[in-house]
């Protein structure tokens, strides 16, 4: 029971910590990104700011989904379940 609690609190603390990150991750693209909006406005007639806030803002997105175990292709608890498959399996 205790080895079970142990694997639950490690896998809740990577969880934190990948949410932790994950914020981060916004804050940083919610500053950042409107500077380079301003850069661009006051420099440049092309607006290329688009590329690196679309860029980004994909990066932003497959961290969230990582972060809070989302996976649009795999499904939820996908990982978890492989495992358990793999766990089950005599030949492997």
């Amino acid at each position: 029971m205790e080895n079970s609690n142990e694997h639950k609190y490690r896998r809740a603390k990577e969880r934190v910590v990948a949410m932790k990150c994950f914020y981060n991750n916004l804050i940083a693209y919610c500053i950042v990104i409107p500077f380079l909006a301003w850069v661009n406005y006051n420099t440049s007639n092309f607006p290329w700011v688009i590329f690196p806030a679309v860029g980004w803002g994909i990066g932003v997105f497959a961290h969230w989904a990582n972060a809070y175990g989302y996976h649009p292709i795999l499904g939820k608890d996908w990982e978890e379940r492989k495992i358990k498959e793999l766990m089950n399996n005599n030949e492997f």
